[in-house]
């Protein structure tokens, strides 16, 4: 814990800095800082007395009445507005009962915050974010070693919605005085995920490819469109030959899954500051996993429907050699 209070300043958060933010009129703190090259830690915690304050109001009712709905003794709910701090059990009967009954706080939390702020970027976490590093994922992550954010809260929640104990964390970011590598929907970007995935090794040497890497590794953030794992088996099926690079990129465009923000360097993440930690509950998650299922099917059928339309396309080792 810091032993000092700063007041929030613009732009990036300094080496052992303590923030104090007000988003709608709601005060609440976030410590965070760096320590020894490029870690940061984060104490990051739920905002559920805010968010029982917020139900009781637009429910018009007491706490009692609260307890009786959510099976939460109004002694634990009185703890909470006294204290803000309670157990996951807890957590999880209060934001299931929300979910359920029509209230979508995390989402609308994420549009009142990207109102707010110039940049706002949120982070998966399958078991609960401690600190933050550049150099803690894995190399074969779609562009190596970094911090991986998406720019909804969405995008987020679809990368842990199948563990338990997930939550996800929201940011502020600004890529002020950075170098960014920018992607769209190409083949470049296709390129550049196989190769950090591991299935370009036999065009490694290609001067392509050479130049999308040095490209990336030049880079403190990279900014391209997330691809998750069927997107991948899209384009393994076109490092393998299966398809060409048109049937592939069409197919690709069908995700729509928004773009991601990867910080590769001290500086990059010297530029991030969190927000706060939104709870998942079990029907939000449940919900999730079934929209996740649909949007399966329908790349399959994008797919299916590319490979028929486009035939003409090149194929990789038309491309690289």
């Amino acid at each position: 814990m810091l032993g000092m209070l700063l007041q929030q300043k613009e732009g990036s958060i300094e080496t052992g800095q303590t923030c104090l933010f007000n988003l709608n009129k709601q005060v609440f703190y976030v410590m965070m800082v760096l320590k020894g090259g490029d870690r940061m830690v984060i104490e990051c915690e739920y905002r559920i007395k805010e968010d029982i304050e917020f139900l009781l109001d637009a429910e018009n009712i007491g706490s009692e009445e609260l307890s009786e709905r959510t099976k939460i003794s109004r002694t634990t709910i009185n703890e909470i507005l006294k204290n803000g701090k309670t157990t996951d059990q807890v957590c999880e009967k209060f934001y299931a009962y929300a979910y359920e009954n029509g209230y979508r706080i995390n989402s609308v939390k994420e549009e009142l915050l990207k109102e707010k702020e110039k940049k706002a970027l949120f982070h998966g976490s399958k078991f609960g974010l401690a600190e933050v590093t550049v150099s803690g994922s894995r190399e074969n992550c779609d562009f190596g070693k970094g911090f991986y954010l998406g720019e909804s809260y969405g995008q987020a929640v679809a990368f842990v919605c199948e563990n338990e104990k997930s939550s996800v964390y929201a940011f502020r970011y600004s890529l002020e005085g950075l170098r960014v590598k920018s992607f769209d929907c190409s083949l470049e970007w296709m390129l550049a995920i196989c190769c950090f995935r591991g299935t370009l090794r036999e065009y490694a040497a290609d001067e392509t490819v050479r130049k999308i890497v040095a490209e990336i590794e030049a880079a403190d953030v990279v900014v391209a469109p997330i691809a998750d794992n069927k997107m991948f088996y899209i384009m393994s099926q076109f490092t393998e030959g299966e398809i060409n690079a048109d049937a592939a990129l069409h197919s690709l465009s069908a995700s729509k899954l928004g773009f991601q923000y990867v910080l590769k360097t001290d500086k990059a993440l010297k530029n991030l500051s969190p927000v706060e930690k939104y709870y998942l509950s079990i029907p939000e998650r449940e919900d999730c996993r079934k929209s996740l299922s649909e949007r399966s099917f329908e790349i399959d059928t994008k797919l299916k429907l590319a490979k028929r339309e486009f035939k003409t396309g090149l194929y990789i080792e038309e491309i690289l050699k």
